[in-house]
């Protein structure tokens, strides 16, 4: 995996989008966001790699996605622009990619901002919680082989790159959700 910060150009999702300015490990780590590369091994389903960190990390269960045109058909768009809004989980997210590639951008832990006002029309004064993200865009390239583990609530999106497909275990902490 390869991380850097984003320029924040204009144009295609799926480019690199490199600003020249590498993130190192520890930039990551301060972020909670962690990463392998463990070798694929096409002779087995489940790699004792994989099984240790589900395993440590209290996950129980997997499924494997592929994203491509030719196997989201009409939906292909729909799906990428949905993948690449910016969201955040309140489990922690672990990918492992198969086969092909794609980026996922990552931000820093979120603040919380509280806003308290009172509405005459109820005589009740309202108290809400905003969550505002934090710091630049975080890109982590990612090819096959590598394992990246995202902490729960992390402002984060996901884009395919140029080549346009990846397969990638998904493990979950409880039952898989639909794509």
């Amino acid at each position: 995996m390869r991380a850097y910060y984003f320029d924040n150009i204009p144009g295609d999702q799926r480019l690199p989008h490199d600003s020249g300015t590498p993130v190192d490990d520890a930039v990551l780590a301060s972020i909670g966001v962690l990463h392998w590369h463990i070798p694929i091994d096409t002779g087995t389903s489940d790699c004792p790699e994989i099984a240790a960190v589900a395993r440590e990390r209290g996950y129980k269960n997997r499924d494997v996605i592929t994203i491509t045109k030719e196997g989201l058909g009409d939906l292909y768009e729909t799906k990428l622009k949905h993948f690449y809004e910016e969201h955040m989980h309140e489990d922690e997210e672990i990918r492992y990619i198969l086969e092909g590639s794609g980026f996922f951008d990552v931000r820093g832990k979120p603040t919380s901002t509280t806003v308290t006002c009172f509405l005459p029309c109820t005589r009740r004064w309202v108290v809400r919680v905003e969550h505002l993200a934090t710091d630049k865009w975080i890109r982590c390239a990612l090819d096959a082989g590598d394992l990246l583990v995202l902490p729960a609530g992390i402002y984060h999106r996901f884009t395919l790159d140029e080549r346009n497909m990846v397969k990638a275990m998904r493990l979950f902490q409880a039952s898989s959700p639909s794509i």
